[in-house]
């Protein structure tokens, strides 16, 4: 299952700033309006704007959409299982982040002498 997901959480992320309207995002991922309100009552992706009409979703939301698409379809996880596999990467990989952060400033710093 990793290599499955690597490519797709490892590709470029577009940037926040970006905005893509409800159209937008189901022509990117190919879903239909319905498939996408799904993910937002999941709470997988997370829209600005209180009428679907005048969504607006960041570049990160297209990354989650499809990596939530490709759990469903290639192994069959449901939308709140999505979510929690989503939210795990995430976290997964602030912690791996975090990690390298220390890993480098132990290399960095001056190592004390006996």
């Amino acid at each position: 299952m990793k290599s499955d997901l690597v490519p797709l959480l490892s590709g470029e992320v577009l940037e926040d700033e970006v905005e893509l309207t409800l159209a937008d995002l189901c022509r990117s991922c190919q879903l239909r309006a319905e498939q996408l309100f799904e993910l937002v009552d999941e709470g997988i992706i997370e829209p600005v704007g209180r009428e679907p009409g005048r969504w607006r979703f960041g570049g990160a939301s297209l990354r989650r959409v499809r990596v939530a698409v490709t759990l469903q379809r290639d192994l069959g996880v449901n939308c709140a299982g999505a979510a929690l596999v989503l939210d795990l990467l995430e976290e997964l990989e602030a912690l791996r982040t975090r990690l390298h952060a220390v890993g480098e400033q132990n290399w960095s710093a001056p190592r004390p002498r006996d």
